[in-house]
Parts: structure tokens; C-alpha cells; sequence
């Protein structure tokens, strides 16, 4: 217990060897509590806590605990000698996924909150534990970085050891975890697989409630429906009651209709929103814009990408007027009246009570043919009854961010700017903003690493791809990471030839390792291309496609390369 709420009651779970568990939940109900009881951090008032002696337990919270004297290298790999941790393929691996070597000699005291966050991580990950648990791993890492993490966690290697995570990040939950706890009204419920599967699981659940359910039924109904008819990368995903799931979903139209949303679009905005003209700004050094020309309409839903770094917020404060360009021109349409929720929680009325500070801005919002008041709208962000009269002083910072994204909403923009919207809001709450939204008559442009609430509330993505350059994907985040990769290995070095009378035996190891990567290359590239072939006209499918045949195409040239290196050495 906490205080007088009771967080958890009469709770029975268990953690083996090699499990992979994903907690969700609403904010407040539960979960950190949960994986500091698990990690024995936290002490429980009845029952009790077990764990197998000698238990290697690593814990990421949302607050780290690094000694800020320390440098970055002594943070993670501690002293250890250089040659020792610079041979370990797999530390190497983790300080360049999470962007932690270039920052290897300063000091923890100087870094950004997001750089220690990083470090944090990148210490657990290349520690020896049985246990790795992990509150929000996601937060402070781009959709590269998030995308780097899944992977790796779901490398065989990484799988002997057990995994609990906290987050809201649903790509990543369906990435990685095969069971998912969620926890709600003092309980825990375990589904079978990741996101996909307890979204199938729980709406079948729902299925059977009683009908004062029915508006939460409605939005998991929804994202059931749109993850089933094909959402990016679900195809694989484990399916849980298929036949009950699919009478479900058998009459639900899909989540929205983009032709009248354009049309709605048009007659509130015109036909002009933002016009950039070979666009130029130098921040310090960096280059961010270079020569770009953007144009954006009514109604267009866009997701912009890129690393850290690349300039994405600064575009934002660019196309709202927070930030002036060195070069090029910017066109706002007459009629924009722009909506922009920051990263910062900012200009909360702390005097005043929830309910007043929404209705402060209007009482009822409209989207499209439906109205709900401000009470309305707050219930469905989580507020409930007895919420909306608590002091804006007293909320947390979840709760926070998602007042002041209604209090956005309530405004009546006509074009939405949103930085990184989904940052602390949990999983329920997302769903009922993607609702939201399916309803909004606009432009919508989006800066996210919710992989998940991109592809799910956006119609096309954008990319700074960090040489000052804006690239249009018709493949979406995919095509973002596979440019990234290719990029990658185009930047590569070059494999340093040995000299000749060298390791003789090395060599032809060499040689052999060499020979079996090629075949596997040859394989892949022969593949792609009859994918490519079956493709048709599915334009975004074909570029995805091509995307990763260069990338293995460039693989393989390298590898041709240090082969004929290899066996000139032999004297072959």
C-alpha cells in the first residue's frame, strides 16, 4: 500500500529463466511499484518475495542513480582495462547502438538528461545478469535507437537471461516480450505475446463485459481492427481467440475516412498551410536545413524523423514561427491557426482546478459530426469524475502532459504541431488520443519515437536525414531505418589489409568466413530481387525493397573487397 491506496492485492506471479515480460497499465496503477517489488527494492505487506540465491538483478529506473564524478567510460564498463573491453564484440556493440561512444571521456555531471539515461542503460546491458528490468528504456531514444534496443534484446544471446519492461511504447512491447502482464485495479493479468496478442486477448475480454464498458470496448475494438487489417510488421505476430477477434472487428469501418477528413481539411484551412522554399538555418556548426522545399496541405497527417541531433523540433519552431530561417522563404496560409504542444510541460494554470483550465480555453470541442464537452474529453484522457476537481498543482507529470495536450486540443487548431506527444502517457491513454484524432479535420504533423502511434495516426513519413536534406519515404519508418543502415555501411571503413608473411592460418580462416557470408549475401540479394519482380505497382512495398537490396548489395562489394585482399595475402 501507499499511503491508504492500495496498489496491489493478493498477487501470485512468477519469473523463470529466459522470460520475456512486457507491464502496461494505466499511470498510478501500479507498475514501477510492481518491478521494484520484483527486483526486491521494495518491501511487500503481505506474502511474500522469492528469489533463487545468488540472483544477478540489473534495474533501470526513470531516475539513475550514476555517480556524477565519474566519467562516462568509468560509468559503464568501470575499470576494466581498455584492451579488455575494447576486445568484447558485444560492449562494442551497445556503446554504438546507444550513441555512448563518442561520450566515453566525459564527465556523467555534464551530460543532458537523455545522454545519462543512455549511459544508464548501456551500463545494464553489458553487465553479466539473470535478470534485467527496465522502466521506460525506450524514453530518450529516436526510432533508430529504439529500433537498435529491440534488436538487440532479441538476439540469442541476450535471451539467457530474464527480461521485465515497463513501457508505453507498443512496437517495441511487440518486438520484444512474449508474455504481457497488465496491471489494473489492484491485479495483474498475464497475456500470451506482445501488444498484438493482449489487444486480441483483451477485446475478446471486453467482449463478454457489461455494457456501461461499451465506450472502452468501442476504442480497443478500433485498434484491433486496424492492427488486423494489416498494420506494419504484424504480420508475424502470434494470434490469440482468432475467430472471436474477427467477429469483433467484422462490421468496424476502418479508423478513419481520409477523403472527408480533406475535405473537411479544405474548407478550414484553404488550399495553402506551409510553404518552405529552399529553406536554409545554420544552428553553431550544424547544418540542419539545406536548401529545402516542403509544401504541406490541408489535411496531410505527417510523420517527421530523423536522430537526434537532425533538427526536428527546430523544423517544428521553424513552421510555427519560434525560429528564423538564415535562407529561403516560409509561407503560412492565411487561415492557419496552428496548435504546438512542446516537449516542455509548460503554462499549466496552477491556481486553478482541471475542469476550470480546460473549460478556461472552450466548454465543448467538435470533431466532425461529434461533440463532447470538456468533462467529456477529460474522462476520456483518464480523469475521472472526482479527478477534474483536483488542483493543477497537485497532478503528476503524466497527468500534466496530458492536460495540457487537451488544453491544445480544446483551443480548436486547425493544424496540429506535435513534439513527441506520447511521452509520458501510458497505453489507454494513447488509444484514446489515436481515437481523437481519426476524428480532427487538419494537418497534422508529428515528431515521435512511438513507432506504433506513427504509423497508426499518420498517412506519410518525412526524414531529416542529418546532412541538412528533408527526404520523402513512401516506406515509412522501415525505409528510415534501412536508409540509415545503408548509410551505415557506405560509411564504413575499409578493411585494413595485413601485410604479406602475415598469419597464414588467420588468413584462410579468413577466407572460409568469407566465403559463407557471400553465399548468404548471394541468397539474400537473389531473393529481393524476385520479391522486387512480385511487387507490381505497390510502390511502397517496391521502395522498401530496393532500399535493402542496395544495403546488401553494398555489404557484398565489401566483402568481395576483403576477399580478394584476404587471398592475395595467401599468395592466391
Amino acid at each position: 500500500m501507499h499511503g491508504t491506496t492500495r496498489i496491489l492485492t493478493d498477487v501470485s506471479l512468477g519469473i523463470g529463466i529466459g522470460d520475456r515480460i512486457g507491464i502496461v497499465g494505466r499511470n498510478g496503477a501500479g507498475k514501477t511499484t510492481l518491478i521494484d517489488v520484483l527486483a526486491a527494492r521494495q518491501p511487500v505487506d503481505a506474502g511474500r518475495v522469492t528469489q533463487v540465491g545468488g540472483l544477478r538483478v540489473g534495474v533501470l529506473r526513470q531516475t539513475d542513480d550514476l555517480n556524477a564524478a565519474d566519467t562516462v567510460r568509468g560509468a559503464v564498463v568501470g575499470d576494466r582495462p581498455e584492451h579488455v573491453w575494447q576486445s568484447d564484440a558485444h560492449a562494442r556493440a551497445v556503446l554504438a547502438g546507444l550513441s555512448v561512444a563518442p561520450l566515453l571521456d566525459r564527465v556523467v555531471g555534464e551530460l543532458s538528461g537523455g545522454e545519462r539515461r543512455r549511459v544508464a542503460l548501456a551500463r545494464l546491458l553489458v553487465s553479466e545478469l539473470d535478470l534485467l528490468v527496465l522502466d521506460e528504456p525506450t524514453n530518450h531514444l529516436d526510432v533508430e535507437g529504439v529500433a537498435w534496443l529491440a534488436g538487440h534484446l532479441g538476439e540469442r544471446t541476450a535471451r539467457h537471461r530474464a527480461l521485465v519492461v515497463v513501457t508505453h511504447d507498443r512496437w517495441f512491447l511487440d518486438e520484444v516480450v512474449s508474455v504481457t502482464w497488465e496491471v489494473t485495479a489492484g491485479a495483474v493479468h498475464a497475456y500470451d505475446g506482445g501488444y498484438s496478442a493482449y489487444v486480441l486477448a483483451r477485446a475478446e475480454r471486453q467482449r463478454q463485459a457489461t455494457a456501461n464498458e461499451a465506450r472502452r470496448r468501442n476504442l480497443v475494438r478500433k485498434e484491433l481492427a486496424w492492427l488486423r487489417r494489416g498494420a506494419p510488421a504484424r504480420s508475424s505476430k502470434p494470434r490469440y481467440r482468432i475467430e472471436a477477434a474477427n467477429a469483433l472487428i467484422e462490421q468496424e469501418p476502418p479508423p478513419r475516412d481520409n477523403a472527408q477528413l480533406q475535405r473537411f481539411a479544405a474548407s478550414r484551412l484553404g488550399k495553402s498551410v506551409y510553404d518552405l522554399e529552399d529553406a536554409g538555418l545554420t544552428l553553431g556548426e550544424r547544418t540542419l536545413l539545406r536548401d529545402v522545399t516542403w509544401r504541406l496541405g490541408p489535411g496531410d497527417r505527417i510523420a517527421l524523423v530523423g536522430v537526434n541531433g537532425a533538427g526536428k523540433t527546430t523544423l517544428l519552431r521553424v513552421l510555427v514561427g519560434e525560429q528564423v530561417l538564415d535562407r529561403g522563404v516560409l509561407r503560412t496560409g492565411v487561415t492557419v491557426a496552428a496548435g504546438y504542444l512542446t516537449q516542455e510541460v509548460r503554462e499549466l494554470p496552477d491556481d486553478r482546478r482541471v475542469l476550470q483550465s480546460v473549460e478556461d480555453i472552450a466548454g465543448v470541442l467538435r470533431l466532425g459530426k461529434e461533440e463532447l464537452t470538456a468533462s467529456q474529453l477529460l474522462e476520456r484522457f483518464g480523469f475521472a469524475a472526482d479527478r477534474q476537481w483536483t488542483p493543477v498543482a497537485d497532478l503528476s507529470g503524466g497527468e500534466r502532459r496530458r492536460l495540457q495536450l487537451l488544453r491544445l486540443l480544446m483551443a480548436g487548431p486547425n493544424v496540429l504541431v506535435l513534439d513527441e506527444p506520447t511521452n509520458d502517457l501510458d497505453v489507454d491513454t494513447l488509444v484514446a488520443l489515436e481515437d481523437l484524432l481519426d476524428g480532427w479535420a487538419g494537418t497534422l504533423i508529428v515528431v515521435s519515437h512511438d513507432r506504433w502511434f506513427l504509423e497508426r495516426v499518420c498517412d506519410r513519413t518525412v526524414a531529416l536525414l542529418g546532412d541538412g536534406s528533408l527526404a520523402a519515404l513512401p516506406g515509412g519508418v522501415t525505409e528510415y531505418l534501412q536508409r540509415r543502415r545503408t548509410a551505415a555501411l557506405v560509411a564504413a571503413p575499409p578493411v585494413t589489409p595485413r601485410s604479406r608473411g602475415g598469419d597464414s592460418r588467420a588468413d584462410r580462416k579468413e577466407l572460409t568466413r568469407l566465403e559463407r557470408t557471400l553465399e548468404r549475401l548471394e541468397r539474400r540479394e537473389s531473393d529481393l530481387h524476385e520479391r522486387l519482380a512480385q511487387a507490381g505497382a505497390d510502390y511502397a512495398r517496391a521502395a522498401e525493397l530496393d532500399t535493402e537490396l542496395r544495403a546488401v548489395v553494398a555489404e557484398k562489394a565489401r566483402c568481395e573487397d576483403a576477399w580478394l585482399e584476404a587471398s592475395d595475402r595467401l599468395g592466391g
